[in-house]
């Protein structure tokens, strides 16, 4: 990318989160991130070239020696800061300001820094030697928590029953956020039985919030409508999918089409979601099981069904368990941490030169990293055990808020596969690439908010629920077809 010769119309807006824009080069695969501002803030809290600048290489810092360490280098790509051109950056705004949704255009782009963070477009196949002319499919899935906390500093039961997100579904409905609640619940797409996962992802196709996006070919097909009362169209998607997953069979006519066609792409999904990226690996992968956790969610429609049905767990590698084995660092749950939290507080009052010995605010290098892994177990009244929990906290946090990127296009015709997986002539074959994204540090001081926000959500919940209800179980995930994947490595 040569930064002397930026041109706004080689880029294209491809999506944003709360803090940042993101465009993506229409021949590279690559994407810039650019912070963003609140609007009426924009001409006083813009932050200078430095500030920036420190503020998107803690997040290079902290994608590249925290969380590729904890998730695996397969899954984690920490990207580059980039200095560019203000005229460009400038262009650009006023470019992609008309693409983006009515809800998002409270905040504005950062014209003023002109610093950004360069990253492979994740929404692609690259290298794809691949012969077969169909575009990949991206699917982006933000899971959410997948554990039920076992605390000792849990004051409210239904916490040990009902999982943060169906929860947090009551509240974001009373308060506008969303006109419907969503059926999905992560911990069936951690539990790591086929069926629950099927009717986690089939949930999330139904209402996908900010759950869940679609790509195809670089391009944003399926999502959460900007207005929120207006539901996703489905028939849409199984036009987009059809020619991935058309083939003889005798399955494909009329209504039963569209309902085969989701069966084998949820199929996919769950496949690449459980993988552990080692093909050449024989025998049964070792699964991860939660001893101390409830694996289930009493808000779940599928809580009472799976019940009998025993614990599964997930292969040791993929990527739900290396993001759930960081979740758990949050042992203690808010409850637990608030109190260590208010325990710093007092320290840096009285040492407030202590604050860079501590790493509170960083960097984010092995030093912080090694605070976070030797963490003692039980409390030794130190400012050492409180300060390593909060940054446990704040760690597992980022894998609660992450994304999972799963991108897969088809083999072509001639493509062989390795000698020791099942050939299946008549389904369809894929090269997949799975990673992980939003992995940015969380502000120490959120901690407050969190904790305010997580008694909120639970007073709600408990003034708007007696019980859990019975929700009408599904039987869709029956009668399933399997499909093989090939694993490519990106």
């Amino acid at each position: 990318m040569e930064l002397d010769k930026m041109d706004e119309n080689d880029w294209k807006y491809h999506g944003e989160g709360n803090k940042s824009i993101v465009v993506s080069h229409v021949q590279h695969s690559r994407v810039l991130r650019l912070l963003k501002y609140p609007s009426e803030d924009a001409e006083n809290a813009h932050q200078t070239t430095e500030q920036a600048f420190q503020h998107i290489l803690n997040i290079v810092d902290y994608n590249r020696n925290v969380m590729k360490p904890l998730l695996g280098e397969k899954y984690v790509h920490s990207g580059e800061v980039v200095k560019l051109p203000l005229d460009f950056v400038r262009q650009l705004s006023l470019k992609v300001q008309q693409e983006r949704p009515e809800l998002r255009c409270d905040k504005v782009m950062d014209t003023f820094s002109g610093c950004g963070l360069c990253l492979p477009n994740l929404t692609h196949l690259s290298p794809c030697h691949f012969g077969d002319h169909r575009p990949p499919l991206c699917v982006e899935i933000k899971p959410k928590c997948g554990f039920l906390p076992f605390s000792r500093h849990v004051t409210k039961e239904c916490k040990r029953k009902v999982c943060r997100f169906c929860m947090h579904q009551h509240f974001k409905l009373a308060n506008g956020k969303w006109n419907r609640l969503s059926r999905y619940c992560p911990l069936d797409l951690f539990s790591g039985s086929k069926q629950r996962m099927y009717v986690a992802i089939k949930h999330l196709l139904e209402e996908p919030q900010n759950n869940l996006k679609i790509f195809k070919g670089g391009e944003l097909i399926y999502c959460c409508k900007d207005d929120a009362k207006q539901q996703p169209d489905l028939n849409e998607l199984v036009q987009h999918l059809w020619p991935y997953f058309h083939h003889s069979n005798s399955l494909y006519n009329g209504h039963q089409s569209s309902k085969a066609v989701f069966n084998e792409f949820i199929q996919v999904i769950c496949s690449a979601l459980l993988s552990c990226g080692d093909s050449n690996r024989s025998g049964e992968p070792r699964k991860v099981q939660l001893a101390e956790s409830r694996p289930l969610c009493e808000a779940s429609p599928l809580h009472r069904e799976l019940l009998r049905n025993g614990g599964h767990g997930l292969p040791k590698d993929c990527v739900l368990a290396k993001i759930l084995q960081v979740q758990m660092l949050d042992n203690l749950d808010i409850e637990g941490v608030y109190p260590l939290y208010k325990r710093v507080e007092q320290y840096l009052e009285e040492f407030p030169k202590e604050r860079n010995r501590l790493q509170i605010d960083g960097p984010y290098d092995e030093s912080f990293l090694e605070k976070v892994k030797t963490c003692p177990s039980e409390d030794d009244g130190s400012i050492e055990y409180a300060v390593g929990k909060v940054l446990q906290y704040r760690v597992a946090m980022t894998a609660k808020d992450c994304s999972i990127m799963i991108t897969f296009a088809p083999c072509g015709e001639d493509e062989k596969l390795q000698p020791n997986l099942e050939i299946q002539p008549p389904k369809p074959r894929f090269t997949y690439s799975v990673s992980i994204l939003d992995l940015d540090p969380k502000p120490y001081d959120s901690i407050l908010h969190q904790y305010k926000l997580d008694s909120k959500i639970v007073n709600y919940y408990l003034r708007s629920t007696n019980s859990a209800q019975d929700l009408p179980t599904s039987n869709l995930y029956k009668d399933r077809q399997d499909c093989t994947l090939l694993f490519h490595a990106v």
